[in-house]
């Protein structure tokens, strides 16, 4: 599935982008639209089934920092 790390499972939230503005009438105060939080998701060369094969994984970089993935070099 796209947009959502293969270790952790952390993937897209969504919420609203407020503008305050805060005089004026009250359906002008503070308008909302909605908007999306996306993982910083990396795509990288690492050890998948217990380190027997190479795979191309994308994993958010809380991961990476975190050791969760054995990065294959070379």
């Amino acid at each position: 599935m796209a947009r959502v790390c293969e270790i952790c499972g952390k993937g897209p939230m969504f919420g609203n982008s407020i503008q305050h503005k805060h005089s004026g009438q009250w359906r002008y105060r503070a308008p909302k639209t909605k908007r999306q939080w996306s993982p910083n998701l990396q795509t990288v060369r690492a050890y998948v089934n217990g380190g027997k094969t190479v795979q191309r994984i994308r994993v958010c970089t809380r991961c990476l920092k975190a050791g969760k993935v054995l990065r294959a070099v070379g």
